[in-house]
């Protein structure tokens, strides 16, 4: 596959004209999501790449008080539009952000999450201390990314090997005396471009604020 300019990805222009007029995804939440929050205790979120809300929306709908944060306008609005659908808008705030510049109110939420924000070496590892900072003590970081290992599947990702990382490189950007930190690259089932069934790998960094 060409190996496209990784700046064309990091635009709001960008993904407005992905998400278009119809929805993308599912709605369902993600699968990792769901295997290391779901027993959690409510509280407060930040589910940062929102898209069109499903990891968000489930967070709301299991008592969380969530902010869900995208450079997309369109699928943000798409999300509130949900939300309302649901009965959950009053417990989640819709916030439009520059994942390269934006930086979250520190020591503020109980769990952050990123799903498939896949960002260039330097900046994805700026973008992981400005969420780790935002993690209250006892609280939980939660970074999933496509891992590296999808890049040798012919036509699954775009060739652009500096997007992507493993969880314990994504791991070097935090303070293992600050964290309690676990990796994984769990595999489940997908889909190539032609529609051919594939095995995915993810890449999870899974890391919990020590309290003092």
């Amino acid at each position: 596959m060409e190996h496209p300019d990784p700046a064309v990805f990091l635009t709001q222009e960008f993904w407005d004209e992905r998400y278009g007029d119809q929805p993308v995804w599912s709605g369902d939440p993600n699968t990792q999501l769901v295997h290391y929050v779901a027993d959690l205790p409510p509280g407060t979120a930040l589910d940062v790449g929102s898209g069109e809300g499903g990891d968000a929306l489930w967070l709301a709908a299991r008592g969380w008080t969530v902010t869900g944060a995208d450079i997309s306008d369109i699928a943000l609005r798409r999300s509130a539009e949900v939300a309302e659908r649901m009965g959950v808008a009053a417990r989640v705030t819709w916030q439009q952000a520059d994942l390269l510049t934006w930086a979250p109110p520190v020591a503020t939420f109980d769990l952050v999450t990123a799903f498939f924000v896949h960002l260039p070496g330097p900046h994805r590892e700026a973008l992981l201390r400005r969420l780790a900072a935002a993690v209250r003590p006892g609280g939980t970081l939660l970074y999933v990314t496509h891992h590296p290992y999808d890049l040798e599947v012919e036509g699954l990702r775009p060739h652009m090997p500096e997007m992507f990382a493993t969880g314990e490189q994504m791991a070097e950007s935090l303070d293992p005396t600050v964290w309690t930190i676990t990796t994984a690259a769990p595999i489940r089932p997908g889909t190539d471009k032609d529609g051919t069934p594939v095995t995915l790998h993810d890449a999870v960094l899974h890391a919990v604020r020590r309290t003092p």
